[in-house]
Order: C-alpha cells, then structure tokens, then sequence
C-alpha cells in the first residue's frame, strides 16, 4: 500500500510540475533516423513522416491558446507554399484538445498544411511536448536535420527558415 501511494504521490508531483521532466526525447539525435509519426488531419486523412521520405519534412507542434504560435504559422504557411514543389511539407499537431476543435479549424483553414489534433503530450520519439511552438526537421533520407529541443529561439522566422530548411531544397530551375 506504501508503493501505491508513493506512485500516486509521485504522479500528483510530475502533473503539478513539482518534478522535473526531461526536456526532450533522450534518442533523438541529428543525423540518426527521425522517430516515426501519425497525423490524423481534421478532415480525417492520415499522414505518416515515413511515408514522406523523398521530401524535407518540417514536423510542428502548436496550440491555439500560443501567441508566438500565432506569429509562426502564417509565416511558416507562406514558406512552405512556396517551396512546395521543390518537396517542402509541414505537419502541424496542435496539443489542444477536442474541446478547441473549432478554433483548431479556424486556425487550420488558413494554412497550406495539414493539421491534427496530437491527442496527449507525448509525441512518440520526440517526447512530452512541453513548450510550444517546437518544430524538427527531416531530411529527404528520413534524418532528423534540426531538433527542436536543441533550438534557444523556437519559433520560426524567415531567417531561420532560410538558414535550416532552404538548403536542404533542390534549386529551382
């Protein structure tokens, strides 16, 4: 009965934030292959990153309640639109939950890319999303290029965009 309520009391301490958790997923290193994930878009679509390799692939996470996620995604929306046909493609998981299902929407249907809702705060391989916005990175041979974890400036600017994600695209003709 002792362990249990250690457990609980444990547990109670990690939700209310009284305990440390690891920033980001331990494995996830630059140059290994990216964790794999599934996004259930909004309109009931599902794209999985490992089906995209072949592509750069800018994998986000955001919330509608995130201003700097409010700055971000149109400029990360314009971004990819243009550079769409040279193999650019976004995810967004939005961590908010069904109950902001129609602001997800709004927001969403502004945007060149497909959304989803994540579900939880866990991302497969990429760990507990705890900040938002926090984007990664995958190459065109499914390598993790850019970890968002690592990243002291989060969100996207186009600077950023350019330096990490421009040169990974073919040169347009």
């Amino acid at each position: 009965m002792a362990k249990l309520h250690r457990l609980l009391f444990l547990l109670a301490a990690l939700y209310a934030g009284l305990l440390p958790v690891s920033a980001g997923a331990a494995n996830l290193t630059v140059g290994q292959p990216a964790p794999p994930l599934l996004l259930h878009t909004l309109d009931g679509q599902q794209i999985a990153t490992n089906d995209l390799v072949g592509n750069v692939v800018i994998v986000t996470f955001w919330a509608t309640w995130c201003g700097p996620c409010h700055e971000e995604l149109p400029l990360l929306s314009d971004y990819a639109a243009a550079h769409a046909q040279r193999g650019l493609k976004v995810l967004a998981f939005s961590l908010d939950g069904p109950d902001a299902l129609a602001e997800v929407r709004a927001m969403a249907g502004k945007l060149s890319f497909p959304v989803g809702l994540l579900g939880s705060a866990w991302a497969g391989g990429y760990g507990r999303i705890w900040r938002v916005p926090v984007s990664f990175v995958i190459g065109r041979d499914g390598r993790l290029v850019d970890n968002g974890w690592d990243d002291h400036e989060p969100s996207w600017t186009v600077r950023r965009l350019e330096q990490i994600v421009t040169p990974l695209l073919p040169v347009k003709d």
